[in-house]
């Protein structure tokens, strides 16, 4: 996706280029069902989606590492000053901006809202989540977007961009985590640099077993994914 793309992948793909030299990468950052959809028909290595609810289908799933949503606002919204997140119940008082998967009716978000018995006010969406922030340092709304995507500078320095500083608070605690997964089509004969862009994403990953795994002689048991924050340092060096 967008976000996997612009701020998870990079450091990977350089080391696998400094790795892998003569090795072209082709990325294609999509929805997470129209990376599926291209997975299926396009004949790549593998898709990278990410979900709240069950593994997704469409091949081997892998994950990879967990992470949760944040909430960004400006530095003047009545949200920042706030000592604690947000319930649910509070943040439908306020115009939210989301990524366009929240439009659709079985969105984790979505669910959330409704299990909670409210409906938030969905005001605008978008893929990027560079153009999340832009609306909301316009004054569009509270922007809810993925950890990632937000902290640094240039989300705190009113000089890195138009518009208002940018306030990161924790989002509502009924907000679930999500996890990210690499999907690889069945039968698919992983080559080198594959595995090592899957195990710069995910360390805790055993090359072997995955071969194993994807070679159908060993069932997947996967080690628990550990929260993005604490395994986004980027890789010096890629081992198998």
């Amino acid at each position: 996706t967008h976000t996997q793309a612009r701020y998870v992948l990079p450091p990977v793909i350089a080391a696998i280029k400094r790795a892998f030299p003569r090795v072209d990468i082709d990325l294609q950052a999509a929805g997470d069902a129209e990376g599926l959809q291209k997975l299926a028909q396009d004949g790549a290595d593998l898709a990278l989606v990410s979900s709240a609810g069950p593994e997704p289908q469409g091949g081997l799933a892998v994950p990879l590492y967990r992470w949760r949503r944040v909430l960004l606002v400006p530095s003047t919204h009545r949200l920042a000053g706030r000592g604690r997140a947000p319930t649910l119940a509070e943040l439908v008082r306020h115009p939210l901006i989301s990524y366009e998967s929240s439009t659709r009716a079985d969105s984790s978000l979505r669910r959330a809202f409704a299990q909670a018995g409210v409906e938030p006010q969905v005001a605008m969406t978008a893929r990027d989540a560079n153009l999340i922030k832009t609306y909301v340092r316009a004054g569009l709304g509270a922007g809810l977007l993925a950890e990632m995507a937000a902290g640094g500078r240039e989300d705190a320095d009113p000089g890195s961009g138009p518009g208002q500083a940018l306030r990161i608070l924790e989002a509502p605690s009924e907000l679930p985590e999500c996890i990210t997964w690499a999907v690889i089509p069945r039968g698919r004969v992983l080559r080198d640099y594959a595995l090592a862009l899957l195990r710069g994403l995910a360390p805790q990953l055993d090359a072997r077993d995955l071969r194993r795994v994807l070679e159908g002689n060993l069932e997947p048991q996967w080690p628990e994914p550990p929260r993005w924050e604490a395994s986004n340092a980027p890789p010096q060096a890629l081992a198998l």
